[in-house]
């Protein structure tokens, strides 16, 4: 005898409660540190309740680091919308790297990032998972874009999904590896944030830049 939509509403928000509070057990204790004791206990549930949705942990932390990408697609539709006006490309290069790395330099992102790469070895599937649903959509935009105006001749990329590794690379590298090794989410203020985007911005213009953008850059 099929559901009804009350039992189904139900055992939907007990889904939701438990991955949220999966979410926040593993990012505040680490895969190993955490429990299905410890999840049912954070969404107030039973333990049986929990294993009914997800068979084992592995399951479960799988699913909600997949969840984790769903923001991901706020940043496609970002670098989609970033370039529209080609008359001021280096204006909305760095109006568009100012949102990424501020996006992306979000504390919980950040750890986030670490748990994935902390297990990333241990669990090889997830990780690839995660890579491709998440960072590397973003990375596909950014080139289709880069591309678009490369036949435009407003930038010399030859290579656009290369161009759009360097470019995130030149935005990303410095704040990432601060947090990455200081262990601290806040380590970069906005202020130095903004200093590395229209730093990076310069770079990739003098490396990509258009004819018209070079000369502007001299």
């Amino acid at each position: 005898m099929p559901l009804s939509t009350p039992e189904l509403g139900r055992s939907a928000r007990k889904r939701k409660l438990i991955l949220e509070a999966a979410t926040t057990a593993f990012l505040n204790r680490g895969y190993d540190g955490t429990s299905m004791d410890d999840v049912a206990a954070l969404a107030a549930v039973s333990k049986p309740t929990v294993y009914k949705h997800f068979a084992d942990k592995e399951r479960l932390f799988y699913e909600i680091v997949l969840a984790t990408t769903e923001p991901m697609s706020d940043l496609v539709r970002l670098i989609a919308d970033a370039f529209g006006d080609t008359r001021h490309l280096e204006r909305s290069l760095r109006q568009f790297a100012r949102q990424f790395i501020s996006a992306l330099m979000q504390p919980r992102v950040l750890r986030l990032r670490r748990l994935v790469i902390a297990n990333a070895e241990r669990f090889p599937e997830m990780g690839r998972a995660w890579y491709a649903h998440g960072f590397e959509r973003a990375l596909a935009a950014l080139a289709d874009e880069f591309r678009r105006l490369t036949d435009q001749r407003l930038l010399c990329a030859d290579d656009p999904l290369m161009a759009a590794n360097h470019f995130v690379g030149l935005l990303l590298w410095i704040p990432v590896n601060k947090v990455m090794f200081s262990g601290e989410a806040g380590t970069s203020s906005a202020a130095e944030l903004q200093h590395y985007a229209d730093a990076a911005v310069g770079a990739f213009l003098s490396a990509y830049g258009g004819r018209d953008q070079v000369t502007h850059q001299r």
